[in-house]
């Protein structure tokens, strides 16, 4: 397949082509100029669009200088020997080097640029009264870079942190897979293990003929172990679903009304802004601080409290029971949401009232620049 051409790299869109009609300022000059003059200037003006091209190819910081470095020359010869306005030419420069992530090559650059436009204006220092805009737009010219610095250094750290967010969410992914693993290994397992054993129980009392009864006793214990054994592979695949926080307060008030406790949802507007990751992990710890009220707390009413503010979410779920000893250790559940929330630099943490137990979950937030939390 061939090569083709491009004028510029179609990444940047339709800008390159806007900027280039600034260079019609020096085209008028050059059209009213003769002899020599005439020819270095077109050949430095053409010298000058190729510098501006080159560099939108982003080349090496040695070569992207160099170019840097042309640009400047030219804008001095053009201030100085054709027409002052055209230090306004500058202004291409301003743009390349606002997008300098080099510290020191800005700086360098910035030096270079001040000299290249002020230099030729200071050996026509008679002119100024007359041109005096010219200062005005000159400075205009010279704080530009810095914002362009700022807002390329801006979408800089917010890719970065969108690749954060993108490797935080993978390592969550390979996270579940091992618990889901670890949960296979030490649950259904060891129930399988049990339904063979079981198995062969019955299978040696068929051969010896054992009494229907003791026989029929141990099928029917299979027969609960085995439905045990799908029930736990269905919460697996359930726990391998991405949750939502809406999907779970409504299961939860579900399995709440079935134990006779009452539930409040404060603080809850709209999830759109937290993303997927985050819901999950939130989703996940309702769930089991619902499961834990429902087991252990002979509560009659829950609330879960939402806050957010700049630094992150909060949710509180506190129920009005019996709550637990402060010496107990936490279960596998409480255990899984804490090791969760360390895995995202979130926090658990416990309050015990005269009447309940609040368990207060925290995420932090990493805003990113399209969509979420």
């Amino acid at each position: 397949m061939g090569y083709k051409f491009k004028l510029f790299p179609v990444k940047y869109g339709l800008l390159p082509y806007v900027y280039l009609v600034y260079l019609m300022f020096p085209i008028i000059v050059l059209i009213n100029e003769t002899g020599i003059k005439a020819v270095v200037g077109w050949m430095l003006l053409f010298l000058f669009f190729l510098s501006y091209r080159k560099l939108y190819f982003d080349p090496p910081m040695s070569i992207y200088m160099g170019w840097l470095i042309i640009q400047f020359i030219i804008i001095i010869i053009f201030t100085y020997f054709y027409q002052p306005s055209l230090v306004l030419l500058g202004f291409y420069c301003a743009n390349f080097i606002g997008w300098l992530r080099n510290s020191k090559m800005f700086a360098i650059s910035m030096i270079l640029f001040v000299f290249s436009s002020v230099f030729p204006i200071i050996l026509q220092y008679e002119m100024l009264s007359e041109h005096f805009y010219l200062v005005v737009m000159v400075v205009v010219m010279f704080l530009s870079p810095f914002g362009i610095h700022s807002m390329s250094t801006k979408m800089e750290l917010e890719e970065k942190l969108n690749e954060a967010n993108e490797q935080i969410e993978v390592l969550i992914k390979r996270e579940e897979r091992m618990r889901i693993a670890r949960d296979l290994h030490d649950t259904l397992g060891h129930t399988l293990s049990y339904i063979t054993l079981k198995s062969q129980l019955v299978a040696k009392m068929t051969k010896h003929q054992a009494d229907p009864q003791i026989v029929t006793k141990e099928v029917k214990e299979i027969e609960r172990t085995s439905r045990n054994a799908l029930k736990q592979v269905r919460e697996l695949v359930a726990d391998m679903r991405i949750l939502t926080i809406a999907e779970t307060i409504s299961d939860c008030k579900g399995i709440l009304n079935s134990a006779n406790i009452t539930l409040e949802v404060t603080g809850l507007t709209r999830c759109d802004n937290i993303t997927s990751m985050t819901q999950n992990i939130i989703s996940m710890c309702i769930k089991e601080g619902v499961t834990n009220i429902v087991k252990h707390s002979r509560a009659t009413h829950c609330v879960i409290g939402f806050s957010q503010n700049n630094l992150g979410i909060e949710v509180t779920i506190r129920d009005n029971g019996v709550g637990f000893n402060r010496e107990t250790k936490l279960g596998n559940g409480l255990k899984g949401m804490s090791e969760r929330l360390e895995f995202v630099e979130g926090s658990l943490n416990f309050f015990h009232y005269d009447r309940g137990l609040s368990v207060n979950v925290f995420i932090p937030i990493v805003e990113r620049k399209f969509g979420g939390t």
